[in-house]
């Protein structure tokens, strides 16, 4: 038996997919090699409190707003099946997530082979061929890899393998008291660690190259998220931690412990050697691509942590295989959501709908909204008010407004922008003239400015346009026969509410207006 869909592994989005086919009917089968889903937060994080916001009391009764706060739900037609009824706690357990996911995928109904090793796969005209550990075989015509980034990311430093690492370490506090530490990493996984240790541990050290990055200035929750700040206060206040800028060259053991040379950046790369009692590396994870033989690699990207993919998440390399997840993220990695549920959950879902337009047939879903404007206006405002995959998703996905030959009006909700030129040029959403893309983005130079520095000369409110904007914001682009023509940005607003007549829509109706005819002005 050859089945249309193929995925490997029940976390999250191997069951946001799953939910979705499920619900639609479709043929397909999950093989997950723990004995439940969600394996990887049975262990992870390894201090066991996540930090994706669980934000029970919004003040919203619309689900969908609801969902702007919610960073550990999936996607479902069940309005009891949210993450929100399982923790009251902002930043919850990560079991809680654990029996979450195995509540979702039992209340669902998805297919899933628990206890099942995927070894082999391969590739031949038909499709692929998945083998598990105990010699059974899969045939599938399309392989959705939702494995996560299960293998530590190690460092190329001579000696690296005498360091502790972050899936193994022992978490009791304990076991580091009076010790001098080295944390070598910059991301949560090692502030985290760092935090843990505080309490016990007599000197921290946390070190790595460039600049750190803080997920408030940046908008990227990968960054370092401010739950972990309590080192970098420690560091300032000289309590004996300190947040080394350099790069380790080299781990040897001697008789009073580890003796690591580091190379400093912000003093013309000064080596000097440092003694330690234990050196721990916490530098994130990484894809396995063990499985996969030589007819059906896929190429990656981002030294090689992840697989490179097609905006919809295909293989560049690789016809029919696909990756949903947190594997998605290659293509804006350090810059959107999608590493996290909270974006992934709503990638996954234009995974889906892009499948099922390419192999089942089944339209993109669009609303047809007439001729006049008012109602498309009256369209754009509504969604950017209240779309949650928009405002977790920004710039990532986009809202189309679609202008027919007969100039008729069609919307389709939520398309990766990047996906967009391909799929209207190819004419999968049908014979259109023009269109626009409307996102929800901070401003070009949003990660550049301190959003404290009162000095940093933010933007008047006056300015409608919104152009200088470097807050979130709605922001409309036109395009013309696959050219872009223009764009409008809508003002910032404190309570991230876009439905003012005078500042937001009558200026958004006049820029639709304006570039609906052929004869419109095209941007310099």
């Amino acid at each position: 038996m050859t089945h249309d869909y193929l995925i490997i592994g029940a976390g999250p989005a191997g069951l946001q997919l799953a939910a979705l086919l499920e619900r639609d009917g479709a043929d397909y089968v999950v093989l997950e090699r723990g004995s439940g889903p969600g394996t990887f937060f049975t262990r992870f994080p390894r201090h066991r409190y996540l930090i994706s916001n669980n934000k029970v009391h919004t003040g919203y009764d619309d689900p969908e707003l609801r969902l702007r706060m919610d960073w550990n739900s999936l996607l479902s037609d069940d309005p009891e099946l949210l993450f929100t009824r399982y923790s009251p706690r902002y930043f919850p357990p990560a079991d809680d997530l654990v029996r979450y996911l195995s509540d979702f995928a039992s209340r669902t109904g998805v297919r899933v082979l628990y206890d099942t090793t995927v070894e082999k796969v391969s590739r031949d005209s038909g499709g692929f061929t998945v083998t598990d550990h105990t010699g059974r075989t899969w045939r599938a015509r399309r392989l959705v890899a939702a494995t996560g980034v299960p293998v530590p990311n190690l460092p190329s430093i001579p000696g690296i393998e005498l360091a502790e690492r972050y899936d193994t370490i022992d978490t009791d506090p304990k076991s580091f008291t009076d010790q001098r530490v080295l944390i070598i990493g910059r991301g949560n996984s090692a502030f985290e660690t760092a935090e843990n240790l505080m309490e016990t541990a007599a000197v921290i050290h946390v070190v790595g190259s460039g600049s750190l990055k803080m997920a408030w200035r940046t908008h990227y929750v990968g960054h370092l998220r401010a739950v972990y700040n309590n080192f970098l206060d420690s560091y300032q206040l000289k309590s004996q931690n300190a947040l080394l800028d350099g790069r380790v060259l080299a781990i040897r053991r001697e008789p009073d412990g580890f003796h690591v040379p580091v190379s400093f950046e912000r003093v013309d790369e000064v080596v000097k050697e440092i003694r330690y009692d234990r050196v721990i590396v916490a530098t994130g994870f990484r894809f396995d691509g063990s499985v996969f033989d030589d007819t059906c690699t896929p190429e990656l990207i981002v030294d090689g942590r992840f697989p490179e993919l097609t905006p919809l998440g295909e293989s560049v390399n690789v016809p029919g295989l696909y990756f949903a997840g947190t594997l998605m993220q290659g293509r804006d990695f350090g810059k959107a959501t999608t590493g996290f549920i909270h974006g992934f959950r709503y990638t996954v879902r234009a995974l889906h709908r892009g499948l099922r337009q390419r192999h089942d047939k089944v339209p993109w879903p669009t609303t047809v909204l007439g001729r006049a404007m008012e109602r498309a206006v009256d369209t754009v405002i509504a969604r950017v008010n209240r779309s949650s995959a928009l405002w977790q998703q920004f710039a990532v996905l986009g809202d189309l407004l679609l202008l027919d030959p007969d100039g008729t009006l069609r919307y389709a909700e939520e398309v990766p922008v990047a996906h967009v030129p391909g799929a209207v040029g190819a004419g999968d959403f049908g014979e259109v003239d023009a269109y626009a893309v409307i996102t929800l983005e901070y401003g070009e130079d949003h990660d550049r400015v301190d959003p404290f520095d009162v000095t940093a000369g933010r933007k008047s409110q006056q300015d409608v346009s919104g152009l200088d904007g470097r807050y979130l914001h709605p922001v409309v682009r036109w395009y013309r026969g696959g050219e872009f023509v223009a764009e409008h940005h809508l003002a910032e607003n404190l309570e991230n509410e876009w439905d003012s007549e005078d500042v937001h829509r009558a200026p958004l109706d006049a820029f639709l207006t304006t570039h609906r005819s052929p004869a419109a002005p095209v941007a310099p």
